[in-house]
């Protein structure tokens, strides 16, 4: 399966309103319990802050999708055009 994310990447998880913000960390092995097969490439661990305090959990790839805003020190703000349609 294709790698979704890429370090770096802001990600929220699909389908919850209240879900935080997440930043991708890096792309984890896991191990198939029933084959045995170490799988590389749809694991993600993310992180995220709640309080102050740093929360790291493991998540699929299908079960994110990536968020436009960023939440660290720098932010797009994505502001509507002024158009100006008087002739002066």
């Amino acid at each position: 399966m294709p790698r979704k994310f890429k370090s770096g990447d802001w990600v929220k998880v699909r389908g919850k309103l209240t879900a935080p913000k997440m930043q991708v960390i890096k792309y984890v092995p896991k191990k198939d319990s029933i084959v045995g097969w170490v799988d590389n490439d749809t694991y993600l661990e993310c992180v995220w802050y709640k309080g102050g305090e740093r929360k790291t959990e493991v998540f699929h790839q299908n079960k994110l999708i990536k968020t436009i805003e960023t939440g660290g020190l720098f932010k797009t703000f994505l502001m509507n055009p002024k158009l100006n349609l008087n002739k002066t």
